[in-house]
């Protein structure tokens, strides 16, 4: 089938039930059009080109025979190298696990894996997923498919999950979310992404930065991929207890039920401050096209301020990440990433008293927070403040989640897609705040802003006309 390389995941997925397309057939395009552009991308650790060659065959062989497990069998998928499948390399960004072997495989690429779905390799990630830019001085910095010219940030952490999506290496990938490491790099490569509930999606066997922000998720080009590979993923796991008890529904219920009569809060007036403008324009005709689907713009006064809450984000990140990392960080020998280990270090230094106390404050915040969005179905925001910097120009000492942050902190569900484009052809991204376990709200939202709106069918243009 010509052209399978540009379908999404759900199309790809019909077009191997109609027979229009075979698992052999998508594989190989996708893995030529990895050879081919790849060398100059850089999204992949490693592409797991042979096994996915025979679980192609496989998968034709099953569905021809009328035994597919469901329907995504064939379909390839790339996993941020910080998720660990058995017996292979998951290194975590880290020139100092350049040779890890896993010991288990994560529950949620066993699911995958039960699903069908073919892993069809690893993706770059910031070391040990600390960093919002998508920069890896040891390991490379994938380039941002939408600049061909200048090497522009992917976004982090999940920078090659990012990349491998929007350059149509691979239909959807699955990122980690901890401070905005999914809606990042979706932002600033023109996707998809879900940043889910703690707890919504287990992390055993995913490598951990901060156990009580952790969540991995989709990266996709569309909402209806999010919601399938969310459904894929999800579930309660007897290895990770923050997935027990929480209740499930059906995201596909409401999905195509559109805004009409939802309440939609605008982000606070002086939270627009240092943001492109660019971007506030592309925010506010988002908000005029939801408000002509039926939504009700308003406004809702929040607890907080957005940078604040940040600052307390990379305070218990680095308390967090300092208990699984900070042997490590703290051996000058070792190659560490110079930008990573002024993020880890402040954790050696903070009482139990001080962490403890950021906790209990997070708790009540999470209170008020959830008090405050009680009257709105959603806040939007901006997923970032601009558009993908020059690598060249970012300033490692700070940080692109600051809209992104915020929503871990207070254990909201997030999803960002495409809303516009820069002057220069950079996409632009909008976010969607829901309260916590309020997943299938989020993606209702987002099928109804892309029905309107093309910005997700965009292509970064140029790769295939200079792929060296």
């Amino acid at each position: 089938m010509e052209g399978c390389e540009f379908l999404t995941a759900a199309e790809a997925a019909d077009a191997l039930a109609a027979g229009d397309l075979t698992s052999e057939q998508l594989v190989e395009t996708l893995l030529a059009r990895i050879d081919r552009l790849e060398p100059r991308l850089g999204a992949f650790v490693d592409v797991y080109r042979d096994e996915a060659r025979a679980e192609a065959r496989a998968a034709d062989l099953a569905r021809r025979a009328g035994t597919a497990v469901g329907r995504f069998h064939g379909v390839p998928i790339a996993l941020k190298d910080i998720i660990d499948i058995e017996g292979r390399i998951t290194t975590g960004g880290s020139k100092v696990w350049e040779s890890r072997v896993s010991p288990v495989t994560a529950t949620l690429a066993r699911r995958l894996m039960d699903a069908g779905a073919i892993v069809i390799g690893k993706t770059r990630t910031v070391e040990f997923a600390m960093g919002s830019w998508g920069t890896n001085r040891h390991m490379g910095t994938p380039w941002n498919p939408w600049d061909g010219d200048v090497h522009r940030a992917p976004g982090g952490s999940s920078s090659g999950s990012g990349v491998s999506v929007a350059a149509r290496l691979v239909p959807w990938a699955i990122g980690t979310d901890t401070g905005g490491s999914v809606r990042l790099p979706a932002a600033w490569n023109g996707l998809t992404g879900l940043k889910v509930t703690l707890g919504r999606v287990s992390c055993h066997g995913v490598l951990p930065l901060a156990h009580t922000l952790d969540t991995p998720g989709p990266m996709c080009r569309t909402v209806e991929d999010a919601l399938e590979l969310y459904l894929l993923i999800r579930g309660s796991d007897p290895h990770d207890s923050l997935t027990w008890h929480l209740p499930e529904d059906d995201p596909h219920v409401d999905l195509h039920r559109g805004v009409a009569g939802m309440r939609l809060a605008r982000m606070p007036e002086h939270e627009r401050g240092g943001v492109d403008g660019d971007v506030l324009a592309a925010y506010d005709a988002s908000l005029a096209t939801l408000s002509d689907l039926g939504a009700s713009i308003v406004d809702v006064a929040l607890p907080a301020s957005l940078v604040p809450m940040g600052d307390a984000v990379g305070k218990i990140i680095a308390a967090e990440g300092y208990t699984w990392v900070g042997e490590i960080v703290d051996d000058d020998s070792l190659p560490v990433d110079d930008d990573i280990r002024p993020r880890i270090r402040p954790g050696r230094d903070m009482p139990a008293r001080a962490y403890i106390e950021a906790q209990r404050e997070r708790a009540v915040l999470k209170q008020e927070f959830d008090a405050a969005l009680s009257g709105v179905d959603a806040v939007l925001t901006p997923a970032t403040r601009t558009a993908a910097p020059v690598v060249a120009d970012i300033d490692q000492s700070t940080t692109a989640a600051i809209f992104t942050r915020p929503i871990n902190l207070v254990d909201c569900c997030a999803l960002a897609l495409p809303n516009g484009m820069t002057p220069g052809g950079l996409p632009l991204s909008l976010q969607i705040v829901c309260r916590g376990l309020r997943e299938s709200t989020a993606l209702r939202i987002g099928q109804a802003y892309q029905q309107a709106t093309d910005w997700h069918t965009r292509i970064p243009s140029g790769l295939d006309a200079d792929s060296s």
